[in-house]
């Protein structure tokens, strides 16, 4: 797969607003779209040089139950992503989208060109049908990357320093790591700026939506929960949840949200502080570790 860039033309000179930025305000809009935009990484997946790995470390990460679904949900978000940037009118946001999409699209050429490199067999793609709901389908897609790159940033770290993954590979995926992180930032600041232009009318459907949304995605993973045990595709759609024991540690859940929430602050710190950051899912990983029993300390029960 050839994939060519396809925004549009932007100013990429202009100068960005100075000071405190109100959300919803032009200079919100700027800020946020300059974001993505200016922070593009040009690198093409057919340039990219698999590294030759030992025959152990292929063998685990061949068997990790995560590739037919990451294969899936790239096609499916960059289909999503493209379908709400052809409703967006204004120049610089529809800039911004187009960008979003593109780097989505490549993903999925990076994961089927890994895919590819070591053997890895997949199931047939199903088709990616074009929603009917450009703006709902945009939502479902960047809530869901709210939800799936919190842990998957955790998870990436704790597959670096055990080593499951090795320098090499980890080097080759920091790339597409980066770009979760602008594509969350992106995806809730345009949420933001978008709550505050819409037409008031148009305010509780959208707000029917973002319920929708996630009553969605939460009823998702509890249905694919309920799926677990033997079954593959259960197991790959949990990754994020249950994955550290596909990496073959062991780690509690209280370790686990702890990393995720450190690498999550790490990820997006680097960006522009007047841009608001995923908020929902690190609040309730904090709320859920402050009912979590500590352990007690050694020679406590004494």
């Amino acid at each position: 797969m050839n994939l060519v860039p396809d925004w549009g033309e932007f100013d990429s000179k202009a100068p960005l607003p100075v000071g405190p930025v109100r959300l919803g305000s032009p200079e919100h809009l700027m800020l946020f779209s300059r974001m993505l935009l200016d922070t593009h990484d040009p690198y093409r997946p057919a340039l990219i040089d698999w590294p030759e790995l030992e025959p152990a470390t292929r063998d685990k990460i061949v068997s990790l139950p995560i590739w037919d679904m990451a294969v899936q949900t790239e096609g499916r978000t960059g289909l999503f992503v493209k379908t709400f940037g052809e409703t967006v009118r204004d120049p610089l946001l529809k800039s911004a989208v187009e960008m979003d999409a593109f780097e989505e699209r490549r993903h999925k050429v990076v994961l089927a060109d890994m895919v590819q490199s070591y053997g890895i067999q997949l199931e047939p793609e199903p088709d990616y049908i074009k929603p009917k709901d450009a703006e709902w389908a945009f939502m479902r897609s960047g809530y869901s990357e709210c939800i799936d790159s919190f842990f998957g940033f955790g998870l990436f770290k704790l597959a670096k320093d055990t080593g499951f993954f090795p320098p090499e590979l980890i080097d080759t995926f920091e790339p597409v790591m980066r770009e979760e992180g602008r594509h969350i930032l992106f995806f809730v600041n345009w949420v933001a700026w978008w709550r505050r232009n819409m037409p008031w009318w148009r305010r509780p459907y959208f707000e029917a939506k973002v319920i929708v949304v996630w009553l969605f995605l939460i009823w998702e993973r509890i249905d694919m929960a309920k799926g677990m045990g033997d079954n593959t595709k259960a197991q790959e759609n949990n990754f994020t949840l249950n994955g550290s024991k596909e990496l073959g540690v062991e780690v509690t859940f209280p370790e686990l949200a702890s990393i995720c929430l450190s690498e999550n602050d790490r990820r997006l710190a680097p960006y522009d502080q007047r841009l608001i950051r995923p908020r929902f899912v690190p609040a309730m990983m904090r709320l859920a570790l402050k009912f979590m029993k500590k352990p007690k300390p050694a020679g406590a029960a004494a």
